[in-house]
């Protein structure tokens, strides 16, 4: 049996045609490059974003119930699903950060506009309170040691530096708050105050500490001292006449 195939069609998405004795064959056309650059179906992209904010709140609640079957099932999909899309527990929990970064980020910007930018810096520090308990939740139920010198770990730092350096600089400007402290320096407190605590609750205790720390960072009005006036001298009495 001899098989004689046919020049390629021109339009690179038709099957080419190859021919027989007895029959005719077609095989897929379709270029390489056109499976690589072909979209995901939007199903498949809404699956990944149930499971990545299963996920955070999952995450972020902690304790023994937190797992991957558990993001599976607040998500609406089979352990299958979520493997699929994250083949590792270091596939879920990077995807879960860079994204919880981003949206840290994004709030940045939008308050960036706010009418009191200590109210602002004080909001999202608050909001960064929630994505440290995400991120303590993964590592603890996912069993990961995270390097402080990961690429990851670099992307992050950078990005919240110049999402809180905006507005602690904005605030700043506004003389409402301190010129002397650098958005590094106000990072590293903020994680400083996270991680002390390991307690159940310990957010509660953050969030309390955090307002206190914002507070003290403020520029209070300068008060005029009261300056009492000086007790003018008594008038010598008057020499009676004689």
């Amino acid at each position: 049996m001899e098989f004689v195939e046919t020049p390629r069609a021109t339009n690179a998405m038709q099957p080419a045609r190859v021919q027989s004795n007895q029959f005719v064959i077609y095989s897929a056309g379709m270029d390489d490059h056109t499976d690589q650059t072909r979209k995901p179906r939007a199903d498949a992209v809404r699956n990944r974003e149930r499971v990545l904010e299963a996920a955070k709140a999952v995450f972020n609640a902690g304790g023994p119930e937190a797992s991957l079957e558990a993001v599976a099932k607040r998500a609406g999909v089979g352990i299958g699903t979520l493997y699929r899309h994250f083949p590792t527990r270091e596939d879920l929990f990077e995807a879960v950060y860079r994204r919880e970064v981003e949206q840290l980020s994004e709030l940045a910007e939008q308050l960036k506009n706010a009418k009191d930018p200590v109210d602002a810096l004080r909001r999202w520090l608050r909001s960064g309170v929630e994505f440290v308990a995400t991120k303590k939740g993964m590592v603890a139920a996912l069993a990961l040691a995270v390097q402080s010198g990961s690429e990851l770990h670099a992307f992050s730092f950078e990005r919240l530096t110049k999402a809180i350096g905006s507005l602690l600089d904005r605030a700043a400007a506004a003389g409402a708050m301190r010129a002397d402290v650098s958005p590094e320096d106000l990072l590293r407190a903020f994680f400083g105050m996270c991680y002390m605590h390991d307690q159940p609750g310990w957010q509660s205790s953050v969030l309390r500490m955090l307002d206190v720390f914002v507070d003290g960072l403020r520029v209070q009005p300068v008060k005029k001292a009261k300056v009492r006036a000086a007790a003018k001298p008594a008038k010598p009495a008057a020499k009676r006449k004689r």
